[in-house]
């Protein structure tokens, strides 16, 4: 049951990686200038609405082996991540973030999800968790390297409920390091992070604390038009037992795109597998995000 709660709560992240939070002053369009390095000015807004859904039907244990024709496992994240500017040099960010989940288990439909039902042995939701945000750049003459550091307070009662997980009880320190870089003519560029998530709180109220999560990532875009994008991605997580008793990991691949619906509004849509993995579930996740720079 551990694999499955750490896949859950994990597939969010890696889906989250690739949206930014920046405004450049440079040309082209948003979906060009707006990486997760670089940072929004004094007084505007950006304001992010990501959908991520993941299901899985098969696992593999601690020594790999896979097992398949599992019941269906259904889990939805809805965040919202809102940030805004402060000072005049672009180099600070503050923000909030708002997470709501609902799942489904014993092989519901994979778009049950939407019913909201709660039908006992089978369904859960609810909102989950926030976190309030910092975004900085440490280095005044490296405006493509930035940090984003975030505290996540849990709302659930109980992780599990007759049955079914819907999200950990437990507190998550995360920090995400972006780095970018667009090369000449503008038609290609290449984003890299690492995510390092440390789990902590009470002993037994989730399966989570005690544990380190690092997540390193390299996304690679190509621009047939500055209002276009088509993305790969490549991604490794590993968890590092910090006392649960418990260690994990798993690599993921992917693509997607994103189109500048209109200067301050894009969208994207993105495709995952995880294609290996040690005590994890091998599902895959199906995405969208509206995104709103003001």
């Amino acid at each position: 049951m551990k694999k499955i709660k750490y896949q859950i709560f994990l597939t969010g992240i890696l889906l989250c990686s690739f949206i930014g939070f920046s405004q450049d002053d440079q040309g082209g369009s948003n979906i060009q200038n707006l990486t997760p390095s670089k940072l929004i000015g004094k007084g505007q807004w950006d304001i992010k609405w990501f959908n991520n859904l993941y299901t899985q039907t098969k696992a593999a244990n601690g020594n790999r082996d896979v097992t398949k024709n599992l019941p269906r496992e259904t889990f939805f994240t809805s965040t919202i991540d809102i940030f805004t500017g402060v000072g005049e040099n672009k180099r600070v960010n503050v923000g909030l973030l708002l997470e709501f989940r609902s799942n489904t288990t014993n092989d519901r439909g994979i778009f049950d999800f939407l019913s909201f039902d709660g039908e006992e042995g089978t369904a859960r939701s609810g909102f989950t968790s926030f976190a309030p945000a910092i975004k900085f750049v440490p280095f005044k003459n490296v405006n493509n390297f930035s940090v984003q550091s975030a505290f996540f307070i849990p709302l659930v009662d109980n992780e599990t409920e007759t049955g079914v997980f819907l999200d950990q009880k437990g507190y998550t320190w995360q920090n995400r390091f972006f780095y970018d870089h667009t090369f000449p003519g503008k038609k290609w560029q290449l984003f890299s992070e690492i995510n390092s998530e440390l789990n902590f709180g009470k002993e037994g109220e989730s399966f989570a604390n005690n544990s380190l999560r690092l997540t390193p990532g390299v996304f690679l875009s190509y621009f047939p038009s500055s209002d276009f994008t088509i993305l790969g991605l490549v991604q490794h997580s590993q968890l590092l037992d910090l006392g649960n008793n418990f260690t994990q990991n798993f690599t993921a691949v992917g693509g997607g795109v994103k189109f500048q619906l209109s200067q301050p509004l894009n969208l994207e849509l993105l495709y995952t597998n995880f294609v290996r993995g040690n005590d994890t579930g091998l599902g895959q996740t199906f995405n969208i995000g509206l995104r709103a720079v003001l």
